[in-house]
């Protein structure tokens, strides 16, 4: 049972792993630094269990057990993106900012790299920090009339092939719009656009736009471009009943349902968000040069009046 806490309490969530000996260490230094500043620190019960022997967890709060997601001020995740994908799994319908700090490689959704650790901890304690909302998306999968999957996203849902490719048949709005073979399907939010999206050849979309993306993977057919929607859309992708073989779909990488022939995913906008803590005013194109280490050396951009054009 879940007792209420004193109001002048803080919690603040940390979303770890122990893969990496860089993550126990930095999350050994976010619990020291919280309880020096008189905050208390929460793990899921799972993180609780596998930090059992790096950290006293008998002063961490469990989340779920003495703290709920409504009494958490913040969350600092430490990883790269799949931990922070973790992190707004758990924390789905809450209004807690999730801050992330990067121990992965391009990490492209943590806001920090490990070596801003200490400095982060100071900033959020501080609440020295804005808040950004990302669209989500939710997603069903239905055959013969029965809902198989009633889950959400994002980065992304995809339909993928098993073992051979895919006949899929997709819509936009009700309406059929392509069927062609192919690998799979990605369906996207702007956040996921730099992810799974982004390898299959779509586009790179600022998280400011509100758009639905649709690329399909390794499509055999002439009309193969992704598609970018409005929000207000709803896009389908059947596979279709001839198809040899089922195929399967994972949301965020994380939650997987197996789609046999005939399945039809249908995704929409989700009226939950979910909310970056951004400690700085650097823009998505900065983010976007430094995170995949883009040449910028010919940028003429800030040149002088009465410069010319080279």
């Amino acid at each position: 049972m879940i007792t209420a806490p004193e109001q002048s309490e803080r919690r603040f969530l940390i979303v770890s792993h122990t893969h990496r000996d860089e993550a126990v260490a930095a999350t050994v230094e976010a619990v020291s630094a919280l309880h020096a500043a008189g905050v208390i620190p929460v793990l899921d019960a799972q993180d609780r269990e596998d930090f059992a022997q790096h950290i006293a967890v008998e002063r961490i709060e469990q989340l779920g057990r003495e703290t709920s997601i409504e009494d958490l001020e913040a969350a600092i995740v430490l990883g790269g993106d799949g931990t922070i994908l973790r992190a707004a799994e758990l924390l789905r319908g809450s209004a807690c900012p999730i801050v992330g700090v990067n121990l992965g490689h391009v990490g492209f959704l943590a806001e920090m790299e490990s070596y801003d650790l200490a400095s982060t901890i100071e900033r959020v304690l501080a609440r020295d920090y804005t808040v950004e909302e990302r669209l989500t998306i939710d997603v069903r999968a239905t055959c013969d009339g029965e809902v198989i999957a009633d889950t959400w996203a994002l980065n992304e849902a995809s339909v993928e092939k098993q073992r051979r490719m895919l006949e899929v048949a997709i819509g936009v709005d009700g309406q059929p719009v392509s069927t062609f073979a192919c690998d799979g399907v990605v369906i996207a939010t702007p956040t996921g656009s730099t992810a799974y999206a982004f390898s299959a050849g779509g586009p790179v979309v600022w998280p400011s736009v509100q758009a639905i993306l649709m690329v399909p993977i390794a499509a055999h057919a002439l009309f193969n471009r992704p598609l970018v929607t409005g929000t207000d859309s709803e896009l389908s992708v059947r596979i279709l009943p001839e198809n040899i073989g089922p195929g399967v779909m994972w949301c965020d990488g994380r939650r997987r349902t197996e789609l046999p022939a005939g399945s039809t995913v249908e995704v929409r906008r989700s009226t939950e968000t979910v909310r970056l803590a951004r400690l700085n005013r650097a823009l998505f194109s900065d983010r976007l040069v430094r995170k995949f280490h883009l040449p910028v050396s010919g940028w003429r951009g800030n040149r002088r009046e009465g410069e010319g054009v080279a």
